[in-house]
């Protein structure tokens, strides 16, 4: 354990501006509290905080942060409070240690939605002060360290697993490389020991000797940099077991098709010279075609920056060069700690004006506007924090980054909110493509927007960051909420007048409090997902009279439909016109939403259409003569009277399905295709449901508008000589 002058010593080192009263106080002060607290190995408890403040030592942080981490215990484990702490230390470290205090009390409940709700509160704790953050990340490695001591096995796997998920992703972020390497491995050591002493011992049997190869290549290319002139400092490092082995598992190699165990780097003094000395190398050496990466023009979106080249090296062997100033070797190791007495002001936190590096946390802010419970936004932060990147251009030269496989879609989200939402197609170097389509590194990105669009519930299947899909999830299920709220609205008012009673807004005021929902939005979305049906509906507000008038009204329906389906088209005709007064119009709803179309009719504008409330989801719109609702019980109370009501400058495009049986010859599908797009129509699907010599079956999908427009397709595929017969298909 450090002891309090060394401490003092080794931040007065680098911090000109140390407050050595105020050090030796927090030294003195947290000793005090711990008192004779012991830790899971034995040790004192107070050896912990000294070492979280001596790991931040190493990382040059500020006074105000050594302080915090010698105090974060404190009020979580002694009796010493938060009003102490700021009476004492002042105000910046009480919201400092009071930030680091609320994450301990989280992390003390092993559920699972805690440790996202935990996570949530570092992401706001951090945005406020990133110094938050420094001091967790350091807490947690000295916890790791010691990790070995807590006797539960259990306990041992779920900290490692956080580690790893969490905790590490977090520290790359903030491109803390070497605090994010050894987090990893001391975690790795929990999850997979057995892997690791696997990968340990492969290290130690190719490095039998090999420390001599290390400096003899190490000695080789210093000389190569000498002889052009361009001094280097030449080292190298070799690869953690869990750096290793993950790469093995991401790459599907085995060690010995690894050719980056070790890494030598040059660190020279410009960046000029990092482009000289890669020219130097790439002359002398046999450069490996796909492995140069160039991270300065480019940098991570943590701010690292380099060169990584590989080439058939000395001796023949295939090594990774990586080539950076000692500015940015400094930064690559420290991370967000070499920029913070030149980047940051020390008395806020607040980041500098750069903040480049720090974009991503506000894309974590962003997700955690978009999400409505810890679990959600857990899960969209991983897939930000996880995946390797690529870096496209705007149209106008800004760099994006991206994870792996981000599209189009992704690369809008990332611009803005609102170009995300708007966006109706791209340009991909000057070429339109898909919005699904992978993005590859150099790509330029022209998004193409429309005031009209709105984000497809379907783009949540391809995209790939974390602000993309909970932007997107945000705004559909806003969407889906409204939907419901409309179709639960029309389903009440024609409640209320089948059983007598003058409908209106005020009048469900009223009679609020006979339901378990805060408002009356509520009680109509729980009516449009058919969680609450009409007969229920009306026996909570009209007890005895709603029920008879309810089961009367809505059973007329119920007893109809049936006959309907027995009778055909030869009964109830001169109720149509009545019963389509009182239905409910469909007009509006969006199809995917509160309203889904049966794929076993496939109903179209023209076709008498009923509904089915499904709960949770909506309604199930079928054909009246569809034969499924054949096998329905007359007694349901959730059959729901609806008709269409489109708009004529509108009507919406619907599928219509076509089964055709087509001559077996050259020619035959064009027709088919032909025919179909002459009558306005597009096909959205065709599939082969069986073949012979002389003819195919054929599942065709026709986009139209409505009944009038498919049957006159039909009737045009009829009269075409290649097509043997057209029928609308059902189901």
């Amino acid at each position: 354990m450090i002891r309090q002058f060394e401490l003092v010593e080794r931040v007065a080192d680098y911090d000109s501006h140390l407050d050595e009263d105020l050090l030796n106080r927090a030294y003195v002060f947290s000793m005090k509290a711990h008192g004779s607290q012991l830790r899971a190995s034995g040790d004192p408890y107070f050896s912990h905080p000294v070492e979280v403040a001596a790991i931040l030592a190493d990382y040059k942080l500020d006074c105000a942060t050594i302080v915090t981490a010698l105090l974060h215990d404190t009020v979580e484990d002694t009796v010493a409070t938060i009003e102490e702490i700021r009476e004492i230390f002042g105000e910046d470290i009480g919201r400092l240690v009071d930030g680091v205090t609320k994450l301990a009390k989280l992390e003390l409940q092993p559920e699972a939605n805690q440790q996202a709700e935990n996570f949530r509160k570092l992401v706001l704790a951090m945005s406020d002060d990133i110094r938050v953050l420094l001091v967790k990340l350091a807490d947690r490695l000295h916890n790791m360290r010691t990790l070995k001591h807590l006797k539960s096995k259990d306990k041992r796997l779920r900290i490692a697993t956080e580690t790893m998920e969490i905790y590490a992703p977090l520290a790359e972020r903030l491109g803390m490389q070497r605090l994010k390497q050894e987090l990893e491995d001391l975690a790795f050591a929990e999850q997979n020991p057995d892997a690791r002493q696997s990968v340990l011992r492969r290290l130690e049997f190719l490095h039998e000797g090999g420390e001599d190869l290390q400096e003899r290549v190490s000695a080789e290319l210093e000389k190569t940099c000498e002889a052009s002139g361009i001094p280097a400092e030449v080292g190298s490092r070799t690869k953690t077991p869990y750096s290793i082995w993950h790469k093995m598992q991401r790459n599907h190699v085995t060690f010995e098709q690894l050719s980056d165990t070790v890494a030598f780097r040059l660190i020279v003094d410009t960046v000029a010279d990092c482009y000289a000395v890669l020219g130097v190398v790439h002359g002398r050496y046999k450069m490996v075609p796909g492995r140069f990466k160039d991270y300065i023009s480019t940098p991570k979106s943590n701010n690292y920056q380099s060169l990584h080249t590989t080439v058939i090296g000395p001796e023949n062997r295939r090594i990774e060069i990586q080539i950076k100033t000692s500015m940015m070797h400094r930064v690559a190791e420290l991370g967000v700690a070499a920029h913070w007495q030149y980047k940051q002001d020390v008395s806020s936190g607040e980041l500098g004006n750069d903040g480049g590096q720090y974009r991503w946390l506000q894309g974590l802010l962003d997700i955690l506007e978009n999400t409505q419970n810890p679990e959600e936004f857990l899960e969209h932060t991983k897939l930000e924090m996880y995946s390797d990147q690529v870096f496209c251009f705007t149209p106008r030269g800004g760099v994006i980054a991206l994870p792996r496989g981000g599209t189009a879609v992704d690369f809008a989200y990332a611009l803005h909110t609102d170009v995300g939402h708007t966006c109706v197609g791209c340009k991909v170097n000057g070429r339109v493509a898909p919005l699904r389509t992978p993005l590859q590194n150099g790509d330029q990105v022209e998004i193409l927007r429309s005031t009209k669009a709105a984000p497809e519930p379907s783009w949540e299947s391809f995209v790939v960051t974390g602000k993309a899909r909970a932007a997107i999830r945000r705004f559909v299920r806003a969407e889906q909420r409204e939907e419901y709220r409309k179709l639960g609205r029309a389903i009440a008012d024609k409640a209320f007048r089948e059983s007598g009673h003058e409908f209106s807004d005020l009048a469900m005021e009223n009679v609020l409090n006979v339901f378990d929902a805060p408002t009356v939005d509520e009680v109509y979305v729980e009516l449009g997902q058919g969680h609450l049906t009409s007969r229920q509906f009306l026996a909570k507000i009209f007890p005895g009279e709603g029920r008879w008038r309810a089961a009367n009204a809505f059973g007329a329906i119920n007893r109809m439909l049936p006959a309907r389906l027995r009778r055909g088209n030869g009964e109830h005709r001169a109720s149509d016109q009545n019963r389509a007064e009182h239905a409910i119009p469909i007009q509006g709803l969006t199809p995917g939403l509160a309203v889904h179309y049966g794929e076993c009719c496939h109903p179209l504008p023209g076709d008498r259409i009923v509904g089915i409330a499904s709960p949770g989801k909506g309604i199930d719109i079928h054909t009246i003569d569809c034969a499924q609702l054949a096998d329905l019980p007359d007694d349901r109370d959730d059959w729901i009277d609806v008709r269409w009501d489109l708009d004529p400058n509108d009507p919406g495009v619907y599928v219509g399905r076509i089964d055709t049986v087509v001559s077996n010859q050259p020619g035959s599908l064009s027709s088919l295709s032909s025919v179909i797009a002459k009558n306005m129509g597009n096909i959205s699907n065709l599939k082969v449901t069986d073949r012979s010599a002389d003819f195919f079956d054929l599942q065709v999908d026709v986009e139209v508008a409505d009944l009038k427009h498919l049957t006159n397709i039909i009737a045009a595929l009829r009269a075409t000589p290649d097509i043997s017969s057209a029928e609308r298909l059902r189901g």
